[in-house]
């Protein structure tokens, strides 16, 4: 592979993990290279940074990937070769030899307690050389695993034992504490780098960028998100919004002209014998669209759920009306928290207490959903409102209730259901996604990304 397929891959896996890399900034990275030269590996990094990354908290994922592309070394690395004089063997024939372990650790723990960067990097290679390997797998399977040999090594032991030296050196406790685990945390992540390094080498960096990396925050699944994701996607619904809202009123002000005036244009000709030198427009009349919310707050689509209304109740002024229900198997009326100046974690726990007012029975159904709102706020619905409907409709088997849907979406002006899982899992087991979806247009909308690029259409 040359230089250019490896800046071309390297520049396809960024997009692909979500980061919007354009052909310019492709050719600002290697005009930038062509100055620096590729002698320093953390100059290049930086230098590819600088061109492709916008954002700091996609730092993390073009780190990953650069480091698949650009690895520190190829092989074993530091486990260089033994030296029989010293009666060294080679390090494959220590791998779980307990004397040689021990004496590792040992090791690791002086490294970790002087902070000698350099060395802890090298011994994170070590410990995927000798603990890490998985020889004689099937096909397919990882012939490295991080997660072995972070096991034999058990770098957590090793806090309680750096965090007495840190103390013995006359540092606080609570700075102690912070630095051992920071500093144990930093092998971890090393260890886990240096396996996908290996990984990339066997089945090929794009493979394992696809497969291990997670995406950014915008591009990360609601149902794969963590905790740490949730409170980071929390924080980057009200920038999703301005975003939105600025990139709506530069369109609306590029469509502000209304239809062609042919009876003005043609007046206004004749000053100018009868050339059109300026067209007349009718006034755009202005249209702010009502929003009626019905959405499953059920626990396998309850993040997507509140996402999804926290970023309709960050946009609420678009819209003319808005009006949001959840259910379970129950419906009940959330509207009254979509109010002007409120303060975004209030909402979010808000929206989490009104899931045990939407259940009865405490499982999913949608056809008793869709059958109560029908019979207690059909009224919210008009020829001035759209429906849109958020959920996975899976419904436990249950009656799906698909003429009182369609009288629904006919009612509306326009209708629409977001669907938190990929669409290759649409009508498997319970999922009724494929027979709601032949009366009320069903969309896949899995992160952040694709719930903005959503809700700008609709407007």
């Amino acid at each position: 592979m040359t230089l250019l397929d490896t800046h071309l891959g390297f520049v396809e896996a960024l997009r692909a993990a979500g980061l919007s890399v354009s052909l310019a900034e492709g050719l600002d990275a290697i005009a930038a290279l062509e100055r620096i030269g590729w002698h320093e590996r953390e100059v290049v990094r930086t230098a590819y940074a600088a061109t492709t990354v916008k954002k700091q908290s996609q730092r993390t994922t073009f780190d990953a990937i650069f480091d698949l592309y650009y690895p520190r070394l190829v092989g074993e690395g530091v486990a260089s070769e033994p030296d029989p004089d010293a009666g060294e063997e080679p390090v494959g024939g220590l791998r779980d030899n307990a004397e040689a372990l021990g004496a590792f650790r040992e090791e690791l723990a002086a490294a970790l307690e002087a902070g000698d960067d350099q060395r802890v990097q090298d011994l994170a290679v070590e410990a995927m050389a000798r603990f890490g390997a998985m020889p004689g797998r099937g096909p397919g399977l990882s012939s490295w695993s991080a997660y072995t040999a972070l096991q034999r090594v058990t770098p957590q032991e090793l806090v309680q034992q750096l965090v007495a030296g840190l103390l013995g050196a006359g540092a606080d406790p609570a700075d102690a504490e912070r630095v051992a685990g920071a500093r144990v945390g930093t092998f971890t992540r090393l260890v886990e780098a240096d396996a996908r390094r290996r990984l990339a080498e066997e089945k090929g960096a794009r493979h394992v960028a696809d497969v291990v990396l997670r995406p950014t925050i915008d591009r990360l699944d609601f149902t794969a998100a963590r905790r740490a994701d949730l409170e980071e996607m929390r924080r980057e619904i009200y920038p999703l919004a301005r975003r939105l809202a600025v990139r709506l009123t530069k369109e609306q002000h590029a469509r502000q002209r209304g239809p062609l005036d042919f009876r003005r244009t043609v007046r206004a000709s004749l000053a100018t014998g009868g050339v059109p030198l300026e067209t007349h427009h009718r006034p755009r009349r202005p249209h702010r669209t009502e929003l009626v919310v019905l959405c499953d707050v059920s626990g396998s689509v309850a993040s997507f759920a509140q996402f999804t209304l926290l970023l309709v109740y960050a946009l609420r002024e678009q819209f003319h009306k808005v009006r949001a229900f959840t259910f379970v198997d129950q419906v009940h009326e959330v509207s009254h928290h979509f109010t002007p100046g409120g303060d975004v974690v209030e909402v979010m726990e808000n929206l989490a207490a009104s899931t045990a007012h939407a259940a009865r029975w405490g499982r999913t159904n949608y056809g008793r959903a869709l059958t109560t709102f029908a019979d207690e706020h059909a009224d919210a619905l008009g020829p001035r409102s759209s429906l849109l409907v958020l959920g996975d409709a899976r419904s436990n088997h249950s009656d799906l209730a698909l003429d009182t849907l369609r009288d629904l979406a006919g009612s509306a002006r326009h209708a629409w259901w977001l669907n938190p899982e990929h669409t290759r899992h649409w009508g498997t087991g319970d999922s009724a996604a494929r027979a709601y979806g032949e009366i009320v247009p069903m969309v896949e909308c899995r992160n952040l990304a694709q719930l903005g690029e959503f809700v700008h259409d609709i407007l």
